[in-house]
């Protein structure tokens, strides 16, 4: 079984401090480090998911196609930087607007890519910066690492390691 991260996209990958729901590239500003950390915790041999709430679409807001083009970016951007990411999902309920088993803080998203990949949850952490994420990590079985939103996580992942 392999060792993975999941990465909350919001607030752990993307500043989010200017925009509360994110879709479209001109949004996109990387949170320093970023690229640095995902690449360290590479080449420890974790492999990358990001696992994300997007109650904007339940909203009507945007749409599944504007998140779809955009993770479809954010994949590429990493990918210049070496960074692979192995899968996204997001969650596209409100729970103001309905209910459901994806959206954190349940944990059904994690559930399905531990099975998918065959992830071992001894060996898997979720880096988010709300309780919601603390939840959902304790609801799948594995650690949960909560950091300061929109901050470097470099402290953070310098205790994992």
């Amino acid at each position: 079984m392999n060792k993975a991260i999941f990465l909350d996209r919001d607030g752990v990958l993307i500043n989010n401090k200017d925009h509360y729901y994110i879709w479209e590239s001109s949004q996109l500003e990387f949170i320093e480090g970023v690229f640095d950390n995902l690449q360290l915790l590479q080449q420890k041999g974790f492999q990358l998911f990001i696992v994300s709430n997007q109650g904007g679409i339940s909203r009507g807001l945007y749409t599944k196609e504007n998140i779809g083009q955009l993770h479809e970016e954010l994949i590429q951007t990493f990918s210049n930087h070496q960074i692979t990411i192995s899968d996204i999902l997001f969650c596209p309920h409100h729970s103001e607007i309905e209910k459901c088993l994806c959206r954190k803080p349940e944990s059904l998203m994690i559930d399905k890519l531990m099975a998918k990949y065959g992830l071992n949850p001894l060996e898997s952490i979720l880096i988010g910066d709300n309780e919601s994420d603390m939840i959902a990590a304790a609801m799948a079985g594995i650690q949960g690492i909560r950091i300061t939103p929109n901050q470097n996580m470099s402290p953070f992942i310098a205790k994992l390691l």
